[in-house]
């Protein structure tokens, strides 16, 4: 996998403290799924923190939150696939598919908080291979996700506010 070095491995371990991984809180075994747990976060601040906040919230602006609710999307293979396909998914300036894989684990597992089903497994390179070939257009994503929240309220328990972009938001 590349590795960037210097000042972004920097930026990403003082970034990952407020997760607990570089304090030690958050052990390494408890993150197997991520071949570089420091990377994974960098590559999410740089990539996706600009819209949806450095620690995954975002509300009240009209994004998705990703904080605490993120892995419910893990509990189809519609919505797995789902979350692979967004545009600045798909089309990252990432072009390794493991380095990417390990993001969206980092998304899912970390940011998400415990969200996804017990037993969901990571993301793996040759499923995001296969899924960014099949990018969402942008005037498809409010349809798609509601339909994709829609599916994972219904058939897996998934909290109503998911619907919402997030918690808080008014109708």
């Amino acid at each position: 996998m590349h590795r960037r070095a210097g000042m972004a491995f920097c930026f990403a371990l003082i970034a990952l403290a407020g997760f607990g991984v570089a304090r030690g809180e958050i052990a390494p075994a408890s993150l197997p799924l991520m071949e570089d747990p420091a990377l994974a976060r960098s590559d999410y601040l740089e990539q996706c923190a600009g819209c949806h906040g450095v620690n995954g919230s975002t509300a009240p602006a009209e994004l998705p939150e990703l904080r605490g609710r993120v892995g419910w999307f893990m509990c189809t293979p519609e919505a797995r696939a789902y979350l692979l396909r967004l545009p600045n998914v798909a089309q990252s300036r990432i072009k390794d598919d493991g380095e990417l894989a390990d993001m969206m684990n980092f998304v899912v597992f970390v940011l998400g908080e415990g969200s996804a089903p017990a037993g969901t497994k990571p993301f793996t390179a040759e499923e995001v291979a296969r899924e960014r070939r099949l990018a969402l257009t942008t005037t498809a994503l409010t349809v798609e996700r509601a339909r994709q929240a829609d599916a994972v309220i219904r058939k897996c328990h998934a909290p109503a506010s998911l619907r919402l972009l997030y918690p808080a938001q008014m109708r």
